[in-house]
């Protein structure tokens, strides 16, 4: 009773078994790890929030890349903003989904060289190629505090570096383009800042990053790990619901054979 399990449809149901439950098994896996890289991101932005403030200046230099290992870092900076350079990167959100603009304002250290200051999210000029209403910067020395991040590249924020955009407006934060654009040294990464605070409401300052929430990347991959122990079970039910069902037919095919011979008439005697 099991050999139709050699016809056509059964074996390629068979296989497209064999096939799913490796897969589902990569998936569950894919998943996991996802889960993994979120709780070391999480425990790497507690760590380094946490951790005392230190000169920007020991942390990064001109042409410096910033390691994942100082994403976060808090940092601080002593020097003059300069206003007359300052930028604005099209295309950011606020903490609530606005589009608008981040500010980015070089900073002149005091102990030489420059480092580009995050000051914030303001809302866009109604016209695209306007320069928006940005606050101004605070006037003479200043000390600000924020988190170290790195330059962003298409490659690692997903944005499109477009060209031919209006004066002092740019897509990507990033050192070395700005650093040819002032014509001078520019340290490695940026500082998204966190003190002092504006005057006003605006700029509205960068939201702390998230560290506690894990996402749903573990129940993710339990599910898939289910749906692995769910397609041999499954497989089990219709095989034996096929044979029940022949044999079914089997015995109802049978049944009415042997009614038909009991109904024929008997042969007349001579």
């Amino acid at each position: 009773m099991y050999r139709f399990l050699l016809t056509r449809q059964w074996v390629i149901l068979t296989l497209l078994g064999l096939v799913l439950i490796p897969t589902m098994i990569e998936l569950g896996f894919w998943q996991f790890h996802r889960h993994e890289h979120r709780v070391e991101q999480n425990e790497l932005i507690s760590r380094n929030l946490d951790a005392p403030p230190v000169p920007v200046a020991e942390l990064t230099s001109p042409g410096h890349t910033v390691p994942r290992s100082d994403y976060w870092r808090t940092v601080t900076a002593t020097g003059t903003f300069d206003t007359e350079h300052e930028v604005v990167v099209r295309r950011r959100t606020s903490d609530d989904d606005r589009i608008g603009v981040h500010v980015l304002t070089p900073l002149d250290l005091k102990d030489g060289g420059t480092v580009l200051v995050n000051r914030g999210w303001v809302p866009a000029a109604p016209n695209q190629t306007a320069y928006p209403d940005v606050p101004p910067a605070p006037r003479g020395e200043v000390t600000v505090t924020g988190r170290l991040k790195a330059d962003e590249t298409t490659g690692s924020s997903g944005i499109k570096d477009l060209a031919g955009l209006p004066d002092r407006q740019v897509m990507l934060i990033n050192s070395e383009q700005q650093s040819q654009l002032l014509s001078r040294t520019v340290l490695g990464g940026y500082v998204e800042q966190t003190e002092p605070a504006p005057s006003g409401d605006l700029p509205e300052q960068i939201a702390r990053p998230d560290d506690s929430s894990i996402g749903p990347h573990m129940a993710y991959a339990v599910q898939w790990w289910l749906f692995v122990a769910a397609v041999p079970a499954g497989w089990i039910i219709l095989v034996r619901r096929e044979k029940r069902d022949r044999e079914q037919a089997a015995a109802e095919a049978t049944a009415a054979g042997t009614a038909e011979t009991a109904e024929e008439p008997a042969p007349a005697s001579a």
